[in-house]
């Protein structure tokens, strides 16, 4: 595919996502950041060498990009070609993607349920990458203690994380790539693990669907009810991973206002405010969140909900995601209401993403139908960089 031509180049006025910005230690060079897409094509569980392309095309000098959801343990499959972090293999296959980004993210073992907060069927009839209905397999709720060894399970993978990425870490890191390991993100040197989107993949999400009222019922222990209650298990996950990496290489992605998947909150803006100000005790580097317009998976949605008062209560680098562009994010940058924004479908469809924001030029269009293909290039690597010299 050949390449776009500079359409337009803005005033020489200065572009807020385009300052730098020291986050913990690592200094970036700008604030735009890829947000973590699901992408369905790492065979049998593994990253694949064409997702060495797909991350160098989107790296920059000073850049951060957050990879794909890595499954932490064998039951936190729940889609088929999704990368995983518990096995020697998978760790092996992550250095070469790192090495690269330096240089210039029913599948239940033994036909075992998959497990979760709850051992109620999801009622959706939507599922990523397809345009029938879905089936969803009966889930396992988990007991007190097999949260306990989910929770060391996070804790495993966010070591492997490291065992990934440490050949390539120098004293200084100029360029990031970060795997929410769909709950650690593997990271080269951070990991994030999320707490995102109603989308259950159960172990993988299951942080997500705990702190949500309407899956979690579990009423009888201590973590099931209160908000406080249902915090506890990310919260426990936060500690032990902070423990085994350090505080200063753990991210957390949050998405309190996300309703659907029956995964909601009656009180999304408590929820999210009480696990900003609960972090805090975790001195974690990150907090990212999705915005409250992105409620359903692919849509915006009218809300007067807002971030405002997690990014004043939490200390730490504030990070904001779901449908912005340019023109907002540069907006949020300045008005204070974020350190960092990520972007998704248009970093897919732009790997030069930073490049055609400094020169305020066109973007390629994304095509949803290639979101969740298994082709190793199409609607993965061949989207086009920008023709400067034309």
């Amino acid at each position: 595919m050949g390449g776009n031509r500079v359409e337009a180049v803005d005033d020489k006025l200065p572009i807020p996502l385009l300052s730098s910005y020291n986050m913990g230690c690592f200094h970036l060079s700008h604030r735009i950041v890829l947000a973590p897409m699901t992408r369905l094509r790492s065979y049998n569980f593994v990253a694949q060498t064409h997702a060495v392309l797909y991350y160098s095309q989107r790296t920059t000098k000073g850049g951060f990009l957050i990879c794909e959801g890595s499954g932490i343990s064998d039951t936190a499959q729940g889609y088929p070609h999704t990368p995983g972090i518990w096995r020697k293999d998978q760790i092996e296959a992550w250095k070469p993607i790192v090495k690269a980004v330096h240089e210039k993210g029913d599948f239940q073992p033994n036909g075992n349920p998959p497990v979760s907060c709850t051992d109620k069927l999801i009622q959706s009839d939507v599922r990523i990458g397809e345009s029938d209905g879905a089936f969803f397999s009966q889930p396992h709720r988990l007991t007190v203690e097999e949260i306990s060894q989910v929770v060391d399970d996070f804790r495993v993978a966010a070591k492997h994380a490291i065992e990934a990425v440490r050949p390539s870490w120098g004293p200084l890191y100029s360029n990031y790539c970060d795997w929410p390991c769909s709950a650690p993100s593997l990271s080269i040197n951070i990991t994030e693990f999320r707490l995102r989107w109603g989308r259950d993949s159960w172990s993988k999400r299951l942080p997500n669907r705990s702190i949500h009222e309407r899956p979690s019922k579990r009423q009888a222990d201590e973590y099931g009810g209160s908000i406080e209650n249902r915090c506890r298990f990310p919260l426990e996950i936060v500690k032990a991973v902070a423990q085994e990496i350090g505080a200063q290489r753990v991210g957390i992605r949050l998405s309190p206002f996300a309703d659907y998947n029956d995964c909601g909150d009656s009180n999304p803006d408590a929820l999210g405010l009480y696990m900003a100000e609960a972090l805090n005790k975790y001195n974690i580097l990150y907090c990212h969140v999705i915005e409250p317009r992105m409620i359903t998976q692919f849509e915006e949605d009218i809300t007067e909900s807002s971030l405002l008062a997690m990014r004043k209560v939490f200390k730490g680098t504030f990070i904001v995601a779901g449908g912005y562009n340019r023109d907002d994010g540069n907006e949020v940058k300045a008005r204070g209401g974020a350190d960092l924004v990520a972007f998704g479908r248009l970093f897919l469809a732009n790997p030069d993403l930073p490049t055609r924001f400094e020169l305020n030029s066109g973007l390629n269009k994304y095509d949803r139908n290639t979101f969740y293909t298994h082709d190793p290039v199409v609607g993965y690597t061949d989207y086009p960089f920008l023709d400067i010299n034309s």
